[in-house]
């Protein structure tokens, strides 16, 4: 059976191909939305069902790789961090199911639902990648898990200021520096795990 450094391409790929299909969404929708001013959800909403959808399931994919990935490298502590990489995984895949409102129109049931579904996943992948870096298999890039943990939740709560109090300024911003650090996270433990090959249990 192929131990973890398989998980590791795949993870990578399955970002590289999301990270494509996002930019590709943007290029594609219409000239007057803001990327600064307006969210992904905001962007993936004007085009219902294009390659911003399917980026944030592709996402999704790559985290399992990730996660299964981890599990062969078997039964570590912190096994909480899994857990949390799965709550991203639900949080994407719902989000990416149930839309948001158009930009400008009023909340919706829907709409709710994809917010506190993306609320979710912010807040599970960084906490997430704190406790992964708990994992010996993990322990060179630890420090690294850590920071970049830190810097989303800084970015998650930059995000929750701008949604309430800040009347949204620059709540594009914030949200995209914070999905590029939460998918570095998944970087990097999938740089590590191409790395390392694990044997075949009863091997």
């Amino acid at each position: 059976m192929p131990g973890t450094r398989n998980t590791g391409v795949v993870a990578l790929g399955g970002i590289a191909v999301a990270a494509l299909l996002t930019v590709i969404g943007h290029l594609e929708v219409n000239d007057d939305l803001n990327p600064w001013a307006l969210t992904i959800s905001d962007f993936a909403v004007s085009d219902r069902g294009g390659v911003i959808d399917v980026a944030m399931v592709v996402l999704a994919l790559a985290t399992v790789a990730v996660m299964y990935g981890l599990r062969r490298a078997g039964p570590p502590p912190g096994r909480a961090g899994e857990l949390l990489l799965g709550a991203w995984v639900a949080g994407l895949l719902l989000a990416a199911v149930v839309p948001t409102n158009e930009p400008g129109t009023a909340m919706t049931s829907a709409a709710y639902v994809h917010r506190y579904a993306s609320v979710v996943a912010f807040l599970a992948l960084p906490v997430g990648g704190w406790l992964l870096a708990r994992r010996p298999d993990l322990d060179a890039a630890a420090r690294t898990l850590r920071t970049l943990a830190l810097l989303s939740l800084t970015l998650a709560a930059a995000m929750v200021w701008s949604a309430y109090p800040g009347d949204r300024v620059l709540i594009g911003l914030a949200e995209r520096l914070l999905i590029v650090t939460e998918v570095a996270v998944l970087g990097t433990v999938a740089v590590i795990q191409t790395r390392r090959v694990t044997p075949a249990r009863g091997a």
